[in-house]
């Protein structure tokens, strides 16, 4: 059931319109509830591949829900149509302005509405990509505050990582913080790389999202094949590995690997004179879950993560 949740009228008459998907379960009635949100950054694009891959399973299965499934597509509708991160025309990072208001701006009345519209789910996922600078493998970022309650859905979803960030380094305005807040249980996914689709992450998810559906009791169906057990952060260190000098970055380490320390992840060179300007190894035996995908750098670009276990 397509449903208008939030609608306002632009420049040069066009309307702004936010969907959503709702699939009920046949002859039964609940309460339960999970939401699937995806674009609210523009250039994100992952996630669209796996609420296609999700409406299409759903349609062909429909005597199997068990609950009610939301799945929100394109939140930040325009900023897909126009390939850009932010809300156009203001240039403002929705991810930024959450709970917003009813009253506000554009961006902070899209944000009030896809919070009045969730709001009361047991669980919400939120699907991001990186940017077009970096690629991520597919992992889950939760806040230390709420890992208790939230790595036991983080680890049926089928990802290869799971990042428990320190309570400092959640940001406040974030979608996943203010459903949290509110008592949904909201879980961050960034995988893949900006303005890219990478279908072997969307159907890792796809895979992920299903197996949670049956364990949460939304969806009756037999899951064939055991979810990935994940690398959870919990204990050890996340090194950053930033570039020393500007260049072109070559990676010479494969993303989504454990490399050893000491180990050549790239290198930065000079095309003009030749020479390598950063040799860039690993600083620990470690898992490296972030890579830069996008060649130009300057000193300071982030170029790699690398997580290391606490015994590692």
């Amino acid at each position: 059931m397509i449903e208008d949740i939030f609608s306002i009228d632009l420049r040069v008459s066009e309307k702004l319109y936010i969907k959503r998907n709702r699939h009920l379960p046949e002859n039964r009635k609940t309460d339960r509830r999970i939401s699937i949100v995806s674009g609210i950054h523009g250039d994100e694009l992952e996630g669209q591949m796996v609420c296609f891959l999700l409406n299409e399973f759903l349609n062909e299965h429909r005597d199997r829900i068990r609950g009610i499934i939301d799945i929100y597509p394109s939140i930040n509708s325009i900023g897909i149509d126009s390939i850009v991160r932010n809300v156009p025309p203001t240039d403002v990072d929705l991810n930024r302005v959450f709970p917003g208001s009813p009253d506000g701006s554009l961006p902070e009345r899209i944000a009030h509405a896809v919070v009045e519209a969730v709001k009361g789910s047991d669980i919400a996922i939120d699907i991001h990509s990186s940017n077009i600078f970096l690629v991520e493998i597919p992992q889950i970022r939760i806040s230390e505050e709420n890992a208790e309650t939230l790595l036991p859905l983080a680890e049926k979803l089928n990802v290869d990582f799971i990042w428990v960030h320190g309570a400092v380094t959640v940001l406040k305005s974030t979608f996943a913080h203010t459903m949290n807040s509110l008592g949904t249980k909201t879980l961050v996914v960034e995988m893949g790389v900006g303005m890219r689709i990478t279908q072997e992450y969307c159907y890792q998810l796809f895979d992920g999202i299903i197996n949670l559906l049956v364990e949460e009791g939304f969806l009756d169906w037999e899951v064939k094949k055991p979810v990935r057990k994940p690398i959870i952060s919990t204990g050890g260190t996340v090194h950053f590995l930033n570039a020393e000098a500007p260049g072109i970055f070559i990676q010479t380490a494969r993303h989504g690997n454990w490399v050893k320390k000491g180990q050549q992840i790239g290198r930065v060179v000079s095309p003009l004179t030749g020479e390598v300007v950063h040799d860039v190894v690993s600083p620990a035996n470690g898992f490296l879950f972030t890579l830069r995908e996008y060649p130009v750098v300057y000193q300071g670009s982030l170029l790699a993560r690398i997580y290391e276990e606490q015994n590692g």
